[in-house]
């Protein structure tokens, strides 16, 4: 199981594009690879270590508790990223 982690926050334009790069991504995957992708979006206003860490960069994304980008989310490295954790945790 790949988990991808999207921080974001309320009102965030750039969140809501990450979001459908995310899912559009996963959408055009192969189905194994997409069913083994487990996806997660945590507002950073709810965690203050979050807040004091990120609120510059959102929205991040995750892979695997690991930073794969923040601010814009290139739908081919994303693509190429959970196609890569797939293969290792086969």
């Amino acid at each position: 199981m790949t988990d991808l982690t999207i921080l974001t926050k309320p009102d965030c334009h750039l969140c809501d594009v990450a979001r459908e790069i995310v899912e559009q991504t996963l959408a055009d995957l192969p189905d194994d690879v997409a069913d083994a992708v487990e996806v997660t979006e945590v507002s950073i206003l709810d965690d203050d270590a979050l807040y004091a860490q990120w609120w510059e960069k959102i929205p991040v994304v995750l892979i695997d508790g690991k930073l794969h980008g923040h601010w814009r989310v290139a739908p081919d490295r994303l693509r190429n990223a959970l196609v890569g954790a797939a293969k290792e945790s086969a």
